[in-house]
C-alpha cells in the first residue's frame, strides 16, 4: 500500500500461522506492507520500522496522530544494536526481561525515522516472546513497528477477530494465532534517569524492575496546556485510550456496582467478577474472573469490554482490582478508557 491510497481500498488477508503463511507475511512487510500478528500481549500491527513509507501506512491505518510514537519490535540483538544503543542498566533489564513484555526507551540510532519516535531522541524496543511474533521478525528479517493493531484510542485487540474489526480493509494482512495470553500492553520503561521512569504499567510490575535495576517512579502526564498536542515522551500514554464504544462507569466494590445499576438508566453491561452478584436479570453479563487475580482479569479485559460493545450496551459497569502488580496495569487501561475528554 503506498501512502497516497485509501486504507479503505485494501483487501485484508487472512492468514495462518503455516511457515507459507509466515513467507507471504514477511514478504509484504519486506515490501512496505503492513500486516497484524500476535504478541504475548495484544496483537500488534506491523510494518518495516526502518522505511518511512511503511510506517506512515501504519498512522493511516489506525488514524493515528503524529504525536504517539510507536515501539520497534525485535528478535536479536543484531535487530537491537540497528535501532538503538544499549545502556549497562537496559542490559541488565534485557538479560532479565527479554523476550517479554517490557518495552525499553533507548537512545535511537540514525536509521529510525523520525515518525517512530515522534521526533524525540528515544525510541521504544522491546523482544516478544511470542512464538510467532518470533517467527514473524526472523523471517521479515527487520524490525518491525507494531502499535495494538486497532483503531487510535479503541480498545485493544486480544483476538484476529478483534483486529478484523476495526481494520478490516485498512491493513494489508492478518496472522490468525488465537488468543493473546498476557491481555494487556507492554510495561514501557525509561531506565536511563534515576529514579527510572514506569511510562505504562504491565506485566513486567515496579517490584520485578527494581529488584534488577533499581528504584521506578511512576509517570504522572502533565496538564494539557495548549491545544495542539504536544508529542507523547512515550508510547501508551494517551489521555483516553483503550475506549469501548459504550461509557464506561468503573466501581470500587460489589455494593458500589449494585448502587451504580439502580442509578444507571439504558442498556447497561456488567463486567462481573467470579462471585459477585446482581439482583437484575435485565443487564448484558459477561463473565470475568476473580477480582483477586489480575493475571486471570487482565486476560480478558479487552475482549470482555469488546463483547459488551458488540451486545449494543450503552453503558459497561467495570470494578477495579486493586493497585498492586498486574492490577496497576488493569487500572491503567481502565481509567484512560472511562476518560471522558
Amino acid at each position: 500500500m503506498s501512502k497516497h491510497d485509501s486504507p479503505a481500498e485494501r483487501e485484508t488477508l487472512r492468514l495462518s500461522t503455516s511457515p507459507q503463511d509466515i513467507t507471504r507475511a514477511a514478504e509484504i512487510l519486506r515490501n512496505g506492507g503492513t500486516v497484524a500478528f500476535p504478541t504475548e500481549t495484544v496483537y500488534g500491527l506491523g510494518a518495516n520500522a526502518l522505511d518511512p513509507n511503511a510506517v506512515a501506512n501504519i498512522f493511516l491505518a489506525k488514524n493515528r496522530p503524529h504525536w504517539d510514537p510507536l515501539i520497534v519490535h525485535v528478535s536479536n540483538r543484531a535487530m537491537l544494536d540497528e535501532v538503538a544503543t544499549v545502556s549497562d542498566r537496559a542490559e541488565r533489564l534485557i538479560k532479565a526481561f527479554w523476550p517479554g513484555p517490557l518495552t525499553l526507551l533507548l537512545q535511537r540510532t540514525e536509521k529510525i525515522p523520525d515518525a517512530v519516535t515522534a521526533n524525540r531522541p528515544l525510541v521504544g524496543v522491546r523482544m516478544p516472546a511470542h512464538p510467532l511474533a518470533q517467527a514473524l521478525l526472523e523471517a521479515t528479517g527487520l524490525p518491525l513497528a507494531a502499535p495494538s493493531a486497532n483503531r487510535f484510542g479503541h480498545t485493544s485487540p486480544t483476538t484476529a477477530a478483534h483486529v478484523l474489526q476495526d481494520l478490516d480493509h485498512r491493513i494489508d494482512a492478518v496472522i490468525d494465532g488465537g488468543a493473546t495470553s498476557v491481555g494487556v500492553e507492554s510495561t514501557v520503561l525509561d531506565p536511563n534517569p534515576s529514579p527510572m521512569v514506569l511510562y505504562r504499567p504491565g506485566a513486567i510490575t515496579p517490584a520485578m524492575l527494581e529488584s534488577i535495576a533499581g528504584p521506578v517512579t511512576i509517570y504522572t502526564a502533565p496538564q494539557q496546556t495548549t491545544s495542539t498536542p504536544q508529542s507523547l515522551p512515550s508510547p501508551g500514554v494517551g489521555i483516553r485510550h483503550y475506549a469501548p464504544r459504550a461509557r464506561l462507569i468503573l466501581v470500587d466494590n460489589e455494593a458500589d456496582l449494585n448502587s451504580h445499576l439502580a442509578a444507571t438508566e439504558g442498556r447497561i453491561g456488567v463486567m462481573l467478577p467470579q462471585g459477585w452478584t446482581i439482583p437484575t436479570s435485565h443487564v448484558e453479563v459477561f463473565r470475568w474472573s476473580s477480582i483477586e487475580d489480575p493475571t486471570a482479569l487482565a486476560q480478558t479485559l479487552f475482549a470482555g469490554l469488546r463483547d459488551l460493545d458488540d451486545r449494543g450496551v450503552t453503558t459497561i459497569l467495570c470494578p477495579l482490582p486493586k493497585p498492586e502488580g498486574l492490577g496497576l496495569a488493569i487500572r491503567d487501561r481502565l481509567k484512560k478508557a472511562a476518560k471522558t475528554n
